[in-house]
């Protein structure tokens, strides 16, 4: 699949890396966290998310309150950005033992043409059970993509009637009061990812 980020997402993860590079402290506070990835505390968008899930349960943000959530969307025939995607996070959560247990991920289809609720269900279930898998209707999908800034789009496939998706290739992450704190690029490692997510789980703790 021809990987195609957002045009969007990327200049504003560019400005957000500009604004940040001459500020190191927050009125009122210490010093900010030294995470990997871009940093959009202040954003404006990803506030809002309300989908099924893959047992026809409603859900929104408030539901994953109380855990650092990361939220990643993609479709379950994506070649290679969506299992590495998700297999890095389950592959952190596990190294990070008790505390991987604070952790959410959550996947949101851009296909619900071929994504059914149980293609879903056993997707998410291969890289780990804790994993949530949300859908829509498309115009539900269409919504929440947009109020996070997600582009996707169908392009033609090798056959006839075959066809993949472009999708922005990166996780929203989430502080455990609801907050979105980090877009992380895909590509940035489970390493960087564990780092800044043991940032999080303790900036909580404390």
């Amino acid at each position: 699949m021809a990987l195609r980020l957002n045009r969007r997402t990327t200049l504003l993860a560019a400005a957000a890396l500009g604004l940040l590079a001459g500020c190191d402290k927050l009125p009122g506070m210490g010093a900010k966290p030294a995470f990997k990835a871009v940093d959009i505390s202040d954003a404006e968008y990803a506030r809002e998310l309300a989908l099924t899930d893959a047992d026809g349960k409603p859900r929104t943000l408030a539901d994953f309150k109380g855990k650092v959530t990361l939220v990643f969307f993609g479709y379950t025939q994506c070649p290679d950005v969506c299992p590495t995607t998700l297999a890095e996070l389950a592959a952190v959560k596990r190294e990070l033992g008790a505390e991987g247990d604070r952790l959410q991920g959550v996947f949101v289809s851009v296909d619900p043409e071929r994504d059914t609720p149980q293609v879903l269900k056993e997707y998410v279930a291969n890289f780990d059970p804790s994993f949530v898998a949300l859908t829509g209707t498309p115009e539900q999908i269409k919504q929440a993509a947009a109020n996070f800034k997600v582009f996707y789009a169908k392009a033609p496939g090798r056959t006839e009637g075959s066809y993949t998706v472009d999708h922005t290739a990166g996780t929203y992450v989430f502080d455990p009061q609801g907050r979105v704190r980090l877009f992380v690029r895909y590509g940035a490692g489970a390493e960087a990812l564990k780092h800044d997510l043991k940032l999080l789980l303790a900036e909580s703790a404390g």
